[in-house]
């Protein structure tokens, strides 16, 4: 670690885990599963795999309600609003309950939370209620829930695997989501017509028992040190930004991620490019393509991380990381076939994937225990927000230059500043574990 970037050891606290032996021949370029002969983080792990796909037929199923009852996109828009505002709050405030709390016991009580709302959706549903304000309420209660419990799920890994082996930790969850973005939207698509839109929603209810089982079964996560805040409030809160803008490498993470989604994430205008630019292949095709790309790439990354987990240098990582996405974007902005967008989009997925990888590892890794839970608290607020600034500005861009021309100009637009910063601010390069 740079020892300019760092005053404390972070991990002095935490309970030494052995290293895994190293893989050898062809298993080192394959998916990374060190971490996965850890028992604990084994089976907070494996949860993920039903609930990432579950989670995603709730994310189908109530923006089709809402249009089912309304026919108005724009009430499917003021949904997605009613959602993020509640994720937003409880993201920053449980990050704070995340560090003064038994990890384990703040991730059962609020899986349980999201199972429940769950599962009073597929009550609502087959009530035939059809109300609107009860879909929303319902939406804003349950992102409230995923925004107490994200931080402390995401701060809990580093106690539960050495340093050496988050990245590869980081690349396992997040290919099982990624998989999950693919799959769920495609199995929701063909459940609906066959069992209906109720049991889609009585399904993620059922599927989150799997996470509330393995969650009970982790050990115990207490705060850590003998100064650690009883307190969860808005003071803590604040400490936790102070924390973030007096170590550059941390903040420089951040900085990282919103250039990459707030300049270079193009769905915005996905519609619009299959409507014209790829309007030849047809529309509802081009469209599912475009929004596939991205997800698939980033699984892609995921099943290959031994090609790039064992890196010590995170710094470079995340830089070329960002800077791959933003070449890769530009690119296919300036595609007019669409597999060969598709190509450019499966490797954007992948600097994605390494990106988010090693983004992930550094917040673990550089900060102190009982700083953990606010910092994943900010992250869960930035990758939720990044892209929805993202829609704005593209949106905005696409309309006066067109969209080819706002995509590859986002893309370039990435790679400049990327590389302006990294230049003018060596905290970020310098970073290694």
């Amino acid at each position: 670690m740079d020892t300019s970037e760092s005053s404390t050891e972070p991990h002095s606290a935490t309970p030494a885990l052995a290293p895994s032996p190293p893989r050898r021949g062809w298993r080192r370029w394959a998916m990374d599963t060190r971490p996965l002969r850890r028992p604990a983080f084994r089976r907070l792990w494996s949860s993920t795999i039903v609930t990432a796909v579950g989670s995603q037929l709730t994310a189908v199923a109530v923006p089709k309600q809402i249009y089912d009852i309304t026919h108005s996109s724009a009430w499917v828009g003021y949904a997605s609003l009613a959602g993020l505002v509640p994720m937003v709050v409880f993201a920053l405030w449980g990050g704070a309950v995340a560090d003064t709390v038994d990890r384990r016991k703040l991730l059962l009580v609020t899986n349980i939370g999201i199972a429940v709302t769950s599962l009073l959706f597929w009550v609502q549903a087959v009530s035939g209620l059809e109300s609107v304000v009860v879909l929303m309420v319902l939406l804003a209660l349950q992102q409230a829930f995923f925004g107490l419990n994200s931080p402390a799920r995401n701060a809990s890994i580093a106690r539960l695997v050495p340093t050496e082996e988050l990245p590869a930790a980081n690349a396992l969850g997040s290919t099982v989501m990624q998989t999950g973005l693919v799959a769920g939207p495609l199995l929701a698509g063909v459940l609906i017509p066959v069992i209906g839109l109720p049991a889609l929603y009585l399904i993620d209810a059922l599927a989150l028992c799997v996470t509330v089982w393995a969650v009970f079964r982790l050990p115990a996560l207490p705060p850590l040190g003998e100064q650690v805040s009883r307190r969860a409030g808005w003071r803590e809160i604040a400490a936790g930004f102070r924390y973030i803008s007096l170590h550059k490498v941390l903040l420089l993470s951040f900085v990282a991620d919103i250039i990459a989604m707030v300049l270079g994430m193009p769905r915005a205008l996905f519609p619009q490019l299959a409507a014209e630019t790829y309007a030849s292949y047809g529309e509802g095709l081009a469209l599912g393509v475009l929004f596939a790309g991205i997800p698939v790439g980033a699984v892609i990354g995921g099943l290959f991380s031994g090609t790039f987990s064992r890196a010590r240098r995170h710094g470079w990582m995340v830089i070329w990381a960002v800077v791959g996405w933003g070449l890769a974007v530009a690119a296919f902005g300036l595609s007019r076939n669409l597999w060969v967008a598709l190509g450019f989009l499966a490797a954007a997925g992948i600097a994605d994937m390494v990106s988010m990888v090693f983004r992930g590892a550094i917040l673990l890794s550089a900060a102190t225990d009982e700083m953990r839970g606010r910092l994943q608290g900010v992250f869960t607020v930035v990758v939720a927000g990044g892209p929805r600034l993202a829609d704005v500005l593209h949106g905005t861009a696409g309309s006066i230059f067109g969209p080819r021309a706002a995509v590859a100009g986002g893309g370039l637009l990435v790679v400049a500043v990327m590389l302006a910063l990294a230049a003018t601010v060596p905290a970020l390069r310098r970073y290694r574990i």
